[in-house]
């Protein structure tokens, strides 16, 4: 049990961010409950499958059902010019993996790349393993009801548009609370996942950050 709460370490945080959603269905885990223990500072070396094509992978798109053209090692990362945005500005970059920004709106993001996910995975199932991210961060969620989204996947700007598919859970803005979205995607192959939210004063607010959000985020595939 020891081991697998170190596991888990690097999903402490991704679970604070769940109260950008308090206002709906999601909600922070019991501050009661055993918590992992603390996150290592370091990343193992990682390996890559002899043999696995990259490029081949990175040149077209990623649906959840694609999960195992990815390799063991390098974790999917995640790379943002949100900060050239009229109104966004960085708030903290490279903390435990968390970068987070903040509008002059209100709106509030914050991306997050986790690794040593491996006690969530679902074998070769990133749907699955998805869903169990999302259990992990709030046992009551219904993740049947999550929607599918997509950000651009790949950097390549001369080349083709790709994209690369999440599960999300939306939230209006009720009884003084945020309207927010909430994007992940456990990959189960490399055992990292992508974490990203979304919170804004009102629907209207968040609409357009999320435009903003989808045109400046890249997701980046192993290399």
């Amino acid at each position: 049990m020891r081991n697998v709460r170190r596991r888990l370490a690097g999903l402490t945080a991704l679970a604070t961010l769940g109260v950008v959603l308090a206002a709906c269905s999601v909600n922070v885990p019991d501050p009661a409950a055993p918590k992992p223990s603390p996150s290592e500072s370091t990343m193992a070396t990682p390996t890559i499958t002899p043999g696995h094509d990259a490029a081949a992978v990175a040149a077209k798109d990623l649906p959840l059902s694609a999960g195992g053209t990815l390799a063991p090692g390098d974790p999917v990362t995640v790379s943002s010019r949100l900060e050239e945005v009229p109104g966004w500005s960085v708030v903290h970059a490279a903390l435990q993996g968390e970068v987070r920004y903040r509008k002059t709106d209100g709106c509030t993001l914050a991306v997050r790349v986790s690794v040593n996910q491996g006690p969530l995975v679902v074998a070769g199932d990133d749907a699955a393993s998805t869903k169990e991210l999302f259990r992990y961060l709030d046992a009551g969620i219904a993740v049947d009801k999550l929607k599918t989204a997509a950000l651009r996947w790949g950097q390549e700007s001369n080349q083709p548009q790709h994209s690369v598919e999440f599960l999300a859970v939306e939230s209006s803005a009720a009884s003084g609370g945020a309207a927010a979205v909430v994007l992940a995607r456990l990959f189960s192959a490399p055992e990292s996942s992508v974490y990203i939210s979304v919170a804004c004063p009102d629907a209207a607010a968040l609409a357009k950050a999320r435009a903003e959000m989808e045109a400046q985020l890249v997701v980046v595939p192993q290399s």
